[in-house]
């Protein structure tokens, strides 16, 4: 989504509820910042919700650690925390340990708590070492692949195919 005011990545979502209709504003850190700190005496007369987040949030700041958090990546997978952002799915049960500080909230807010409860399946990989192995190779068999490195890629896929096999037997 882009920002209202110019053509930059809108990372502030806004709702105002002041007015008698909801007013929501989707904007860039610029533009937010610009938005919510007070400027000129009319606003300081009245103090708005925007103008009190303002205080509370140093925008500037909130947009830096967004942008750091947005480059960390996965070292299993590769997944960055924006590509998990925009997509809304993890790239790899590495991910959960990896973003855990970020996701540990996200996760309570949705499910109410942060420890599983309830059935587990009674196929599929229990061990989670072996399913971060496969991940790994199952990504080197692909970058084999985009440098036309054929032969190694079929090592690696007979590796993968070998402890899909020991995880079956």
């Amino acid at each position: 989504m882009k920002c209202q005011e110019c053509e930059k990545p809108a990372t502030f979502h806004i709702t105002e509820l002041t007015g008698p209709e909801l007013a929501e504003l989707h904007l860039c850190a610029e533009c937010a910042q610009r938005y919510l700190a007070p400027s000129g005496e009319e606003k300081e007369s009245s103090p708005s919700l925007a103008g009190m987040l303002a205080q509370q949030l140093n925008i500037g700041q909130t947009a830096e650690e967004l942008a750091r958090l947005d480059q960390r990546s996965c070292p299993v997978c590769g997944i960055t925390f924006y590509e998990f952002r925009q997509a809304g799915r993890l790239g790899c049960p590495h991910d959960y340990i990896c973003f855990e500080e970020e996701l540990e909230p996200l996760i309570a807010n949705i499910h109410g708590k942060t420890k599983h409860e309830g059935k587990r399946p009674k196929r599929g990989v229990q061990d989670s070492a072996k399913q971060t192995e496969i991940i790994k190779l199952r990504q080197a068999m692909k970058d084999a692949v985009e440098q036309e490195s054929y032969e190694l890629a079929s090592e690696i896929r007979d590796k993968i195919r070998a402890i899909e096999k020991e995880g079956k037997a």
